[in-house]
C-alpha cells in the first residue's frame, strides 16, 4: 500500500502515513454521536439551561453560569432567553443518563 498523497510504501495496519502524516484510506473514524441540546436536570440550579448548554458546547459548568450572569446583568436580555430557553429546550427527564443515587434515594427503605 502506498500513501496518496506523497508516494511512500506503507504497512498495511498503518493509519496514518509516517512521512506526510495523510490519513490512509484504511482508517475508518469512529462515528460519534449527535450531541443534541437538552435540559440538564441533574445539575440545575434554577432550570437546568446553563447546565444544559455547558454539557452542548462541552464547558466547565460554573464558567458557563457566570457567562449567563454576565450578559443577563450587562445586557439584560440575557433573563429573557434564559426563560425563553427554558420553554422551548426539551428536558433531559427519563433518558440514558440515570444517576445512581437519584434511583437509589426513591427505592423504600424496609426495616
Amino acid at each position: 500500500m502506498y500513501c496518496t498523497k506523497c508516494g511512500i510504501e506503507l504497512r498495511e495496519s498503518d493509519r496514518f502515513c509516517s512521512g506526510c502524516g495523510n490519513r490512509t484510506a484504511t482508517f475508518d473514524q469512529p462515528e460519534t454521536p449527535p450531541r443534541t441540546l437538552m435540559l440538564d436536570k441533574r445539575n440545575k440550579k434554577i432550570g437546568g439551561v446553563c447546565a444544559g448548554f455547558a454539557r452542548y458546547f462541552g464547558m466547565d459548568l460554573v464558567l458557563m453560569r457566570v457567562l449567563w450572569l454576565g450578559i443577563a446583568l450587562c445586557t439584560g436580555v440575557g433573563f429573557g432567553v434564559y426563560l425563553a430557553a427554558w420553554i422551548i429546550i426539551p428536558s433531559d427527564h427519563g433518558f440514558e443518563m440515570r444517576d445512581d443515587r437519584v434511583e437509589a434515594a426513591h427505592v423504600p427503605r424496609t426495616i
